[in-house]
């Protein structure tokens, strides 16, 4: 092993296609869909305690830290706990429900423990420190009270990006092993060479021995992913008005389309598209519609984007459209495994430049190329998003993020491009470079560029 070389991780990859891949309300990962899981947690565990202590039971408490503090008003992070606390999990959250909790800040909902039924509002969710002492950025304190305000029962959740959440005390869940274990791109390749697999296969593998589902079943997860995806640019393509929120950001997806559509070049009305499509869903997760985390809500645009050009201007068939789906989850497995794909812990880099490493692998594995070519192009795509920060404006997923989706769309389709123009034993850094040194540039950047509404075009756009 050369001295450039990683030192493999002691433990492999274990996450799975439909942890990455999750549906669910946007406008973020991080502050919506994993407040929502943490919250629906909680009230199941409360409702597990024994009877005599539920007895005890008056209110729920929530605190938000980090990040969830300081931009959950233009995330909906407070709604989202709500909803969570009332039963509901992001993948069957009703439409609209987010935005009528906020809309109704005093009114009390029904939560019923055992026996019990608690009086919970959004008065009872409350901002707290965003410097902080806890192990994540983004962490919420729920606890059950008795009427003199002890706590009966307390969970310390942290959301850690696309859509996952731990706790105090977390461990992995029980699940079969990978069939083929790796923890980096390196030890993947070995893999692959060893087996003989192709990358879509050794991932399917995998997923079967983790999950015990079927292939049959893992295809139509997955194909229903896909449709949630292709809908999520239908649906931006159609709605117009403003996006929700104070910035009064217009819907842009259709009248871009419409303009590349009169374009005089066939590149132009090509590359002019897939911007459409990506503001598209990006507008749509804005919105607080359906999207999948792709590796998370802020950057749900960009994989739709190309997925949905590969179908219909690429005319790349079904079943090569569904192994680069496959493929791209390999990516977005090694950038949570090794670095990270929150913006609170990373900047945007883990985020879009994830997203947009992970079309690049997608579009290079369904054309067909080499292992070589699509880690080239997927490493590509993910170097030139190294850096970037989160600086939400406003605390609202819509400046610059749809903007970047955008541009991570183009840099995915370049990078592949560039991966298959290029002598691959000539292309010089590995995606495991790319992902260390997104790793140290997160834990090295300042919090103000991490999604706490501090720093970088939050503040350079407001005006005094």
């Amino acid at each position: 092993m050369s001295l450039m070389e990683h030192r493999p991780p002691s433990r492999p990859v274990e996450i799975t296609l439909f942890d990455l891949f999750k549906t669910g309300p946007g406008p973020s990962s991080s502050h919506t869909m994993g407040p929502m899981t943490a919250g629906h947690d909680f009230v199941a565990r409360c409702a597990a305690l024994p009877e005599g202590l539920l007895e005890q039971a008056e209110r729920l408490d929530v605190r938000l830290f980090g990040s969830l503090s300081a931009t959950g008003g233009g995330h909906g992070t407070d709604a989202a706990v709500l909803a969570g606390l009332m039963g509901h999990e992001p993948a069957a959250c009703p439409t609209g429900l987010l935005d009528r909790l906020a809309a109704t800040p005093d009114r009390e909902h029904r939560v019923r423990l055992g026996n019990r039924l608690l009086a919970v509002s959004l008065n009872d969710i409350h901002h707290d420190a965003v410097a902080h002492e806890f192990p994540f950025s983004n962490t919420l304190i729920m606890e059950l009270r008795d009427a003199e305000g002890r706590a009966l029962h307390a969970m310390e959740y942290y959301s850690v990006g696309g859509g996952f959440i731990q706790w105090k005390g977390w461990t992995p869940p029980e699940r079969g092993r990978p069939a083929h274990p790796y923890g980096n791109m390196r030890q993947l390749r070995e893999c692959l060479r060893a087996t003989g697999l192709t990358l879509h296969e050794l991932i399917l593998e995998n997923e079967t021995a983790m999950t015990g589902m079927g292939r049959p079943a893992i295809f139509e997860r997955l194909e229903s992913i896909m449709e949630v995806m292709y809908d999520s640019v239908r649906r931006g393509l159609e709605a117009g008005g403003f996006l929700p929120g104070t910035l009064g950001a217009a819907r842009k997806a259709g009248g871009i389309l419409a303009s590349a559509e009169r374009a005089p070049h066939a590149a132009d009305r090509f590359l002019g598209r897939v911007n459409a499509y990506a503001f598209a869903a990006a507008e749509e997760n804005a919105a607080g519609g359906v999207i999948v985390t792709a590796p998370t809500c802020g950057a749900a645009g960009v994989m739709p984007a190309l997925l949905y050009a590969m179908r219909h201007t690429l005319n790349i068939g079904g079943r090569a459209l569904r192994e680069g789906v496959l493929a791209s989850a390999a990516v977005g497995f090694l950038a949570k495994h090794n670095a990270g794909i929150a913006g609170a812990e990373v900047g945007c880099q883990g985020e879009v430049g994830v997203a947009s490493a992970m079309a690049a692998a997608m579009l290079a594995h369904a054309r067909g190329n080499a292992v070589a070519v699509v880690e080239n192009a997927a490493e590509i795509a993910l170097e030139h998003h190294l850096g970037l920060t989160c600086d939400p404006v406003g605390g609202y997923v819509q400046i610059p993020c749809i903007e970047r989706n955008a541009v991570g769309a183009i840099k995915a389709y370049n990078a592949c491009l560039l991966s298959t123009c290029e002598n691959t034993g000539q292309h010089m850094v590995s995606l495991d470079a790319a992902i260390r040194a997104m790793a140290e540039i997160g834990r090295e950047m300042s919090a103000k560029f991490k999604e706490t509404g501090e720093g970088g075009l939050a503040v350079s756009m407001v005006e005094c």
